[in-house]
């Protein structure tokens, strides 16, 4: 494969050749098997379109780092095999590349079901956390604590083979593909743009799901003007493998239904039919209102050199993670509140949004002249951005090892004790 084109992305068809395609994406850490109990009856009326993520089930190891790339990843590979236009069914994380598709590339969804999905996955934080959980541990932490997320209890317990199943998919997944994959969630937030989604939208939630459960789910209808619910009882996060028969019939009626025709190769124009009555397809439970979708915010224009502060606020946020930024601003006063905006718009929005060294190269600077300046404060929450920003353990003792050298055995002596309960608290997976 050329290093110069875009990586195809592992697939394999079902059913037959001239049926209209309609498309099953994996969730995270799954493979394209999770769909096969729903293959049987789909595929008697469309052309079945499966998919790996990269890394997944075998399939070559090339990171994504972005929801759009994946997209992008996606429709590539439709093109070189001549598939235009497609119905669309994603779980979780597939479920995220719908919406970008559904946002970016309407043209080619004929209709859309996303399933286990939210606009926002959890926090940046959490997310960017489980990275540094697999880069220290491996994966083996997150594929003993899948069942738990995946299934409800009863069915774990009832089903030890798909239980084990689910585990050993987790377990053979590429370390590298399954971070950049959480980066990816980290940085997916498509809160403010659902109401630009045009095509006739089913969103599935299982009742039990705690992952991404009927309050994500909610959020997503009411955001997305052509959107129905169906929420699956006795189902947690991955429903298609714990109530096939429920989300095989679901997806019939929907794709048979709510097919968008194509748009008039010779006006360019596509025909509108009215908005149908919204059916509901399943009873949701008795929920409080639901959460108000921020809109987005329109920045006032700026003339010159754009002011570094919202680049800034950004890259702050990613390196030191949301919880502690949040921490630093709702502290600030009238006293420390210009100096929180100072390294903000200079350190963060000037020196770590330059593109000469790295973030881990920055990360390595930024350690060194801690244990330096002998700041443990400091060197505590920059050892967890260290992790975040992809060092590992192993190579923070050696950045440590170096500072002993030039700036000091005592220094160092304190900095190994405030990195190794970081590195602790950071590297142990939860139970």
């Amino acid at each position: 494969m050329s290093e110069t084109k875009t990586p195809a992305l592992q697939y394999r068809f079902d059913g037959p050749e001239d049926a209209p395609v309609l498309i099953l994406g994996p969730s995270l850490g799954t493979t394209w098997h999770m769909w096969d109990r729903q293959i049987p009856e789909l595929s008697k009326n469309w052309r079945i379109f499966r998919f790996d993520l990269p890394g997944h089930g075998g399939a070559p190891a090339y990171p994504a780092g972005s929801v759009t790339e994946l997209a992008g990843r996606l429709l590539a590979t439709l093109d070189g095999l001549g598939v235009q236009r497609f119905g669309y069914a994603g779980c979780a994380f597939s479920g995220a590349i719908g919406i970008e598709l559904a946002l970016r590339h309407p043209e080619r969804i004929a209709s859309l079901a996303v399933i286990a999905a939210s606009p926002r996955f959890g926090s940046a934080d959490e997310f960017r956390q489980r990275g540094v959980i697999v880069r220290s541990n491996g994966l083996d932490p997150i594929a003993r604590s899948s069942p738990e997320r995946w299934f409800t209890t009863g069915f774990a317990a009832a089903q030890p083979a798909i239980t084990e199943w689910a585990v050993q998919m987790v377990r053979t997944t590429d370390p590298g593909c399954y971070i950049a994959a959480c980066e990816a969630l980290a940085a997916f937030d498509v809160r403010a743009e659902l109401s630009r989604i045009g095509v006739p939208t089913l969103v599935l939630v299982g009742s039990d799901d705690q992952v991404t459960g009927p309050a994500e789910a909610r959020t997503l209808v009411a955001g997305i003007p052509d959107a129905r619910l169906a929420v699956v009882p006795g189902a947690s996060h991955l429903v298609p493998v714990e109530q096939p028969a429920a989300v095989t019939d679901l997806l019939i009626r929907h794709f048979s239904t709510a097919w968008q025709p194509a748009y008039d190769s010779t006006t360019g124009q596509m025909a509108i039919p009215a908005a149908p009555v919204k059916p509901v397809l399943a009873a949701p439970p008795q929920v409080g209102p639901i959460a108000e979708i921020a809109p987005p915010v329109v920045q006032p224009a700026v003339l010159g050199r754009p002011d570094p502060y919202d680049a800034g606020i950004k890259v702050r946020r990613e390196v030191l993670g949301d919880a502690h930024v949040d921490r630093a601003l709702a502290s600030a006063d009238e006293f420390s509140g210009d100096f929180q905006e100072f390294i903000t718009r200079y350190a963060w929005g000037e020196i770590w949004d330059r593109p000469g060294l790295d973030r881990r190269s920055r990360s390595c600077v930024t350690l060194t002249a801690l244990v330096a300046g002998g700041h443990l404060d400091e060197l505590a929450f920059h050892t967890r951005a260290a992790l975040r920003n992809g060092l590992t353990p192993d190579e923070i003792k050696e950045v440590l090892l170096q500072a002993a050298v030039y700036c000091g055995v005592p220094a160092a002596n304190s900095a190994f004790k405030v990195a190794q309960q970081v590195i602790r608290e950071e590297t142990t997976p939860q139970e």
